[in-house]
């Protein structure tokens, strides 16, 4: 990690445990907000003003959290405002690392070797992980956001007007909704599985192991009712959040994250809301099976002998019959 702008030490899967052998992710650092106007948004400051060809967008197809930005960028037709650049997915001593696997990219902007130079170059100071997704200003030369939930929602509304017209990711009347819901699902799920994987003492794993599975339970529940999307007949911000981590359950979690009391595929309603949303336009594009599984099954901590699994066939077929829509 970084302290002080200088890289002190190897990278490690486990960013911090409490007490209790729990694993806690560390809180991004930079939350500053692109806005129809330039002002400043909820949190950060303000000059981040919705442009083409402005931002550029940082991602690992590995990265749940990443990944999310990339679905939301596609979902809001945003390709002509935001451009791309995709990591290795294989963690290095020194964390992401640009080039040197199919897809991934070298650094077009400062030809950086290491995500981490791209920290220090917007704060020289900067102390923590470096961790995607990466929103870079082009024009001011400066990272705007490394928090994927404040990416989304400002994919979702800065660029109205200027963008194709689209749905509304977080629609007003349903936010509060929205909101309990993402605040569960993330807890529970899309860092549970990670809570369970990271986790150093039995009781923590077991906890966490729990708390996966009476999510998936519970989504279960909801989704068996014939309805297309969680909150109804809208396709919303909560449905990327529960996709990301649905996507790699059967690839990578059920294994290597030792959440592997049922596969995501015996929950009938969670599979069928997962194929729709690969079926949604552009969708299928983000996903990468070759980079999430070399990504995860390179964590030395979990899998030493660094052993890539073949499968499993379903996620590769279906992966390969939605592709290009």
């Amino acid at each position: 990690m970084l302290v002080d702008g200088t890289w002190t030490e190897d990278w490690q899967p486990v960013q911090k445990s409490d007490d209790k052998g729990r694993f806690v992710r560390q809180v991004s650092g930079f939350r500053n907000w692109i806005t129809p106007d330039g002002s400043a948004g909820p949190t950060g400051q303000g000059g981040y003003k919705a442009e083409a060809g402005r931002y550029r967008l940082y991602v690992a197809y590995i990265c749940p959290w990443a990944s999310r930005t990339l679905m939301a960028r596609k979902l809001k037709k945003l390709e002509a405002f935001i451009e791309v650049t995709v990591v290795n997915p294989r963690l290095g001593d020194q964390g992401w690392e640009f080039g040197g696997f199919q897809r991934a990219e070298a650094d077009p902007l400062h030809g950086a070797t290491y995500l981490h130079e791209l920290y220090t170059r917007a704060d020289p100071h900067y102390t923590g992980r470096a961790t995607v997704p990466v929103l870079w200003d082009m024009k001011t030369d400066s990272l705007v956001n490394n928090e994927s939930a404040d990416i989304v929602r400002m994919f979702d509304a800065a660029f109205e007007g200027l963008a194709p017209e689209t749905p509304c990711l977080r629609p007003k009347d349903i936010e509060t909704e929205i909101s309990k819901a993402s605040a569960r699902i993330y807890d529970a799920y899309n860092n549970g599985v990670y809570k369970a994987g990271f986790a150093s003492s039995q009781a923590a794993y077991d906890e966490a192991v729990a708390g996966v599975f009476a999510e998936m339970d519970r989504m279960e529940a909801v989704l068996s009712d014939g309805r297309p999307w969680f909150h109804g007949d809208r396709l919303t911000e909560t449905d990327i959040r529960i996709f990301v981590t649905s996507i790699r359950f059967d690839v990578a979690y059920h294994g290597l994250f030792k959440t592997n009391l049922k596969m995501l595929r015996d929950y009938p309603a969670l599979y069928a809301h997962m194929v729709r949303m690969l079926n949604q336009p552009g969708v299928a594009g983000t996903v990468d099976l070759d980079h999430i599984k070399a990504g995860y099954y390179a964590i030395k901590r979990l899998n030493p002998p660094r052993i890539v699994p073949k499968g499993p066939e379903d996620s590769y077929r279906l992966l390969a019959e939605t592709r290009g829509r």
